[in-house]
């Protein structure tokens, strides 16, 4: 018997710890900050599963807007918090979405980051639906960071990818759930090779599986 979550138990988990969660991710990765640092600027950015929007910030130092998407309005909530003290609410829409079906035009994107996402969908298909997405919102030959939790993270011996969940603890020592897909690291290049994206580098840091991305010209 498949006992996975469907996407709206994962989408129930975020909103039932959003404001928790925010607190304990004040930073952006160092790996989002130099993949932006090389990247060429643009129009429109996109931060998918923003979070609690702490990418948001260095997106926008690359481009003229960005569109932050997150399936948790919770979060949405969180995030909007965030950019307005970030100073760049002016210049960033927060948008409601499934990652495996955006809310966007084809060839709208000309930079985006897919951090910490992509393993939260609970089934092999929609991951690849997702970065089939991610694929057509991006404008010919724009660029993208995507990551996605690795077996080669300390905390795990799997030599494998396997579905799992991670326990979250709220503050009145309620329990949560959360559903990951870990990768491993073949596995997520395998991913990544049958989408529509091409891949420009895969590599592991800090435990996670990341790819360096773009759109077929």
């Amino acid at each position: 018997m498949d006992d996975r979550p469907d996407r709206a138990s994962v989408r129930d988990t975020y909103e039932e710890i959003a404001s928790h969660f925010a607190k304990t991710r004040a930073y952006p990765w160092p790996e989002v900050d130099r993949f932006l640092e090389s990247a060429p600027g643009g129009a429109v950015g996109l931060d998918l599963g923003c979070g609690n929007g702490r990418h948001v910030a260095p997106l926008a130092a690359r481009v003229d807007r960005v569109l932050a998407v997150d399936a948790s309005r919770g979060l949405l909530d969180e995030a909007r918090d965030r950019v307005a003290g970030d100073g760049v609410a002016d210049r960033t829409t927060l948008l409601s979405g499934d990652a495996a079906c955006l809310p966007l035009q084809a060839d709208a994107i000309d930079l985006a980051a897919y951090v910490a996402t992509l393993h939260h969908l609970p089934e092999r298909s929609l991951r690849g639906a997702s970065l089939d997405e991610l694929a057509r919102v991006l404008m010919p030959g724009g660029r993208a960071l995507v990551s996605a939790w690795s077996t080669a993270h300390d905390r795990f011996d799997d030599s494998e990818g396997f579905d799992t969940t991670v326990e979250w603890t709220l503050p009145d020592g309620e329990v949560v759930d959360r559903f990951y897909h870990v990768y491993d690291p073949a596995e997520f290049r395998a991913d990544l090779d049958r989408s529509d994206l091409v891949v420009d580098d895969c590599f592991v840091s800090s435990g996670n599986c990341y790819a360096t991305v773009s759109a077929p010209e």
